[in-house]
């Protein structure tokens, strides 16, 4: 297998590579990489820390040579494992944090095995300063469509089958991996780097056609610990909005088919809960307590969501100037009804972007 000289990508087109391998450390992939890459890292953490400190205590020279030692020990590492049983047509891309020395020694390897080997030129610090220009540039054009309503009203649901029916959809809390609200938190898994987030945001972006309706929930600027990126939030404060409605019992129960971690937790969810206190004071704080040992779920959702959750979206609302063009009343939260909704959330928006 003869040596291949080493490509390099200068435009993000992913398309056509086996893998996109991240070089990095963990601690700085954990942060932020390009959607759908892996991580082999040619210095972990540690050594990672370990070289940055000799380098700047004692010598680049002296950095170097343990750099290398270490980077050629892990790049063994990955050659006897990951990569063992790669094919011959095997087609990698490969970048570290400015495509310099710690990807450029990886690809070094893996060109003279044989396997075409690409380097992201400039490598992730260039990736990052496309990211944010790509949402500044894609965001201020979107046909926005903002999916409005009370929690608890199916928003979500909607949101999955528009998207199942081909329209172009945003899903912001399924990317921050939380439900935008006080118990909006995944409890098996934590949210991502606010860096990553927009990753996924602009790999989603990138893929619209401009000129076609966009749909996204409306949400507060912030998603759990997640920002929403200034361009996309000051296109949402300006797009069209469509409510839907839905009867305050069916959105009882839709949540708690939802919420089913807290009704099996409940010294969590008080734990939760005890962040309203200041607000709602002691004895309401003490009244859920005594609804939640008791089992009585129903009444007590439909106390938090008149109490707390509805407060907040009609603050919400009149606080970011949603612009509320139409509404649409659900008389079930069952499936087959939120099917229906679907045609009808459609049908609305082409009215209302035509009028627009």
């Amino acid at each position: 297998m003869n040596s291949r000289p080493i490509q390099f990508l200068n435009k993000y087109d992913f398309d056509g590579y086996s893998e996109i391998i991240d070089v990095r450390s963990p601690a700085e992939f954990a942060e932020d990489h390009v959607p759908g890459a892996i991580n082999c890292y040619v210095l972990n953490n540690e050594q990672r820390a370990e070289v940055g400190t000799l380098y700047k205590q004692v010598s680049p020279f002296e950095a170097k040579k343990l750099g290398a030692a270490l980077i050629s020990k892990n790049i063994g590492h990955w050659l006897e494992t990951y990569f063992h049983d790669k094919p011959k047509d095997y087609r990698p891309l490969v970048y570290c944090w400015r495509g310099g020395q710690r990807s450029g020694a990886l690809a070094t390897i893996l060109s003279r095995i044989g396997w075409e080997t690409t380097l992201i030129e400039g490598g992730y610090k260039k990736y990052r300063q496309w990211v944010r220009e790509t949402i500044e540039d894609i965001a201020p054009r979107l046909q926005l469509i903002i999916l409005a309503g009370l929690t608890g009203t199916g928003k979500t649901e909607l949101l999955r089958q528009l998207e199942d029916q081909g329209e172009q959809v945003i899903d912001l809390e399924g990317m921050a991996n939380h439900r935008g609200s006080l118990l909006g938190a995944d409890p098996d898994t934590p949210q991502p780097a606010q860096k990553y987030f927009e990753s996924l945001l602009c790999e989603k972006l990138r893929m619209f056609d401009t000129e076609k309706i966009v749909w996204v929930e409306a949400e507060s600027i912030k998603i759990g610990n997640i920002h929403c990126p200034p361009p996309l939030w000051q296109r949402m404060k300006t797009a069209p909005a469509i409510e839907v409605t839905a009867p305050i019992n069916e959105r009882v129960q839709y949540l708690l088919r939802q919420y089913k971690h807290f009704t099996s937790n409940p010294d969590n969810l008080m734990k939760k809960l005890n962040y309203l206190k200041d607000r709602l004071g002691n004895e309401t704080l003490t009244h859920w307590q005594t609804l939640i040992d008791k089992g009585d779920w129903t009444t007590f959702v439909k106390q938090l969501l008149e109490t707390h959750y509805d407060p907040t979206y009609h603050r919400s609302i009149k606080m970011n100037e949603r612009k509320i063009v139409s509404s649409i009343a659900i008389e079930s939260l069952e499936e087959v009804c939120i099917d229906k909704t679907t045609n009808q959330l459609q049908e609305h928006a082409r009215r209302n972007i035509q009028n627009a």
